[in-house]
């Protein structure tokens, strides 16, 4: 499989242009990302927010537009100066067991992402069309063969599509504000921050998860590759610029709709003394009744370009999270039927057991699992960012990093804070009932806190130096020379690294001609670990057919070799092979872990000393 993020559509699009034709070249994956910005969950949560407090939240908004601007603009950076998608540099920064977690907490998000786009469609068509929603719930699954046909079509005209989109959720807002004629003035004092508690905590998160999203911050590291730019400091530095420039355009575009959104709500709403207006239907209902039949079209309109819009980049982020983290590449059809099929599931058992009016809550309360999921890819993207061996000249600034780390820490510390307060509510709800909070609900939570903490301070650690430690020691012993050792069968521990030859070289000049050799290569992939030795993929195939040339150059050479595949866990899999065998000597590469490292994690050596009585020899 390929190592470029998206590879069918990466490096397609040319940027060696002149003028106004080279910006324009470069623009297009933010606008991709930024309908993710006014998804039908922003619709929710900006209605929610509108309609209870005013214009109170519009600085929520901006400051979450703000950090959105800033975290978007580092993931561009990192897909430009690396090369590599948020999901591709994780996997390749932090251990296996922690990229699991990481992967399903992305498509968690993800999932909750299109259950927005879902439940918005099929609202929008409901409006529009007077579809019953469980019915437009089921036809959402048909615009799979929309992205095929997109996808087919290449980047620009997708981009083209998503713009077109955008550009009819602009105008008909555009239409909206017109009609409802807000007070101005009331929207400046709006921008002003205020104190947040209770629901409106509940819902300014709401917004943040809705607005900075962490399914785009994957998704934006992989577009930008779709441009094929020069790889000089230069070229780089340009393209760096330009898709800053893309981000502030179409980023402030979509504060804008937001922004639109809570506006409409307050003054057409709030004002009227309607407070808990958080169902999409009653807002199209209201605002027909204030402003007559033309407001809910265009609201119906732009809520179905919405969704359809957002839902096509929801599957393409979906696809680089899996392939990622996890190394796994599936058709693009069975990707969204798969992400889809997780988000349609909670909205039909929403429609079928709660009723139609609980689809509004469900709206939100996909916004704010965004939110709770956004740590999880905000602190590695600055980790990466700040990286000197990975990002070169190009790592960010100090002032930067300081702005970066200042968006963490609000979002982290808003997300624990609602969780606080929401596990109190649950506590105090239900009374005696409440031990499946105590045995299941606090200690995933309690697991996640720790995941979180782990990966923001594994970078910190793998940089640091391991300090020399005197450890005390006994007398010496007396020892006699012995017989010579002969070794009659050799294990040889190959990982295609560059010090291959000097393990094979010392492994012959130990063993001799007479010695019986078998080389060994451990396949670790995510297929490996699921299918074993049934996994055929290509990356397999490519470790057999190089494991059976060092095979046949010792033979070559006049030594007696074979070879041995195995899959999984890499201690565990050596050690099966060399006691089956029962190797008198296994040498292997000092690979793994590092200093500290070492004492969180162990190293392959340190396991599989205690699963071998085979001496080992460790070749640096």
């Amino acid at each position: 499989m390929s190592s470029e993020s998206l590879s069918e559509v990466h490096g397609s699009v040319q940027t060696n242009k002149k003028g106004w034709r080279k910006i324009f070249a470069f623009f297009g994956p933010a606008y991709l990302v930024s309908v993710g910005y006014m998804d039908p969950g922003n619709w929710a949560t900006d209605l929610a927010g509108g309609s209870e407090f005013g214009y109170q939240l519009l600085w929520v908004l901006l400051m979450s537009n703000l950090i959105a601007l800033l975290l978007q603009s580092l993931s561009a950076r990192l897909g430009v100066v690396a090369k590599l998608d948020l999901a591709q540099a994780s996997k390749n920064a932090y251990p296996k067991w922690a990229n699991i977690p990481l992967y399903i907490l992305a498509e968690i998000a993800i999932a909750a992402c299109d259950l927005a786009e879902i439940v918005g469609m099929a609202i929008g068509l409901n409006l529009l069309f007077d579809l019953p929603l469980i019915w437009g719930v089921g036809v959402t699954a048909l615009d799979t063969l929309l992205l095929l046909f997109l996808l087919n079509k290449g980047m620009r005209t997708m981009e083209l599509f998503i713009v077109s989109l955008v550009s009819i959720i602009g105008l008909s807002f555009l239409v909206e504000m017109f009609i409802v004629g807000p007070v101005y003035s009331d929207v400046v004092q709006g921008l002003a921050p205020s104190a947040l508690s209770g629901n409106a905590l509940y819902i300014a998160i709401g917004i943040i998860g809705a607005t900075v999203m962490p399914h785009n911050l994957y998704l934006h590291s992989s577009l930008v590759q779709t441009r094929k730019i020069s790889p000089t400091h230069k070229g780089i530095k340009n393209a760096i610029k330009f898709n800053f420039i893309d981000s502030a355009i179409a980023l402030n575009l979509a504060f804008f709709v937001n922004a639109a959104i809570l506006i409409l709500a307050a003054a057409a709403f709030h004002v009227n003394g309607y407070f808990n207006v958080a169902e999409i239907q009653d807002a199209s209902k209201l605002l027909e009744n204030l402003f007559g039949s033309i407001a809910p079209t265009f609201f119906a309109i732009a809520l179905i370009a919405a969704g359809q819009s957002s839902t096509i980049t929801g599957t393409l982020a979906g696809q680089i999270v899996m392939e990622g983290h996890l190394n796994i590449r599936i058709q693009p059809w069975v990707r969204r039927m798969i992400t889809r099929l997780i988000a349609i599931i909670p909205a039909m058992i929403t429609i079928i057991y709660f009723g139609e009016v609980a689809l509004g809550k469900l709206l939100v309360l996909s916004q704010v699992v965004l939110s709770l999921q956004l740590g999880f890819a905000v602190i590695p993207l600055i980790h990466f960012n700040s990286d000197k061996k990975l990002m070169k000249a190009f790592t960010i600034k100090l002032w930067v990093k300081i702005l970066a780390w200042s968006s963490a820490v609000i979002i982290v510390f808003l997300n624990i804070q609602l969780v606080i307060n929401e596990i109190q509510d649950w506590l105090a709800e239900a009374g005696n009932n409440g031990i499946y909070i105590y045995t299941i609900v606090i200690p995933i939570i309690l697991a996640c806190f720790a995941l979180l903490v782990y990966i923001f301070i594994h970078p910190l650690l793998e940089n640091a130096e391991q300090k020399k430690r005197l450890i005390p020691h006994g007398k010496a012993l007396d020892f006699e020379e012995g017989t010579p050792i002969i070794y009659q069968h050799v294990g040889i521990a190959i990982d295609f690294a560059d010090n291959d030859q000097t393990i094979i070289q010392n492994a012959i000049k130990l063993g001799g001609k007479d010695a019986q050799y078998t080389l060994i290569h451990i396949v670790e992939s995510a297929a490996a670990r699921y299918l074993g030795a049934n996994t055929l993929d290509h990356e397999t195939q490519l470790d057999i057919e190089s494991l059976k040339r060092y095979q046949e150059k010792m033979i070559s050479l006049g030594y007696s070799a074979s070879h041995e595949i195995g899959f999984g866990n890499a201690a565990t899999e050596i050690s099966k092979i060399a006691n089956n065998h029962s190797m008198d000597l296994l040498i292997m590469g000092a690979h793994g872990h590092r200093g500290i490292k070492d004492l969180l994690f162990g190293t392959t050596v340190d396991k599989l000393r205690h699963r071998v009585k085979t001496p080992i020899l460790i070749v640096k």
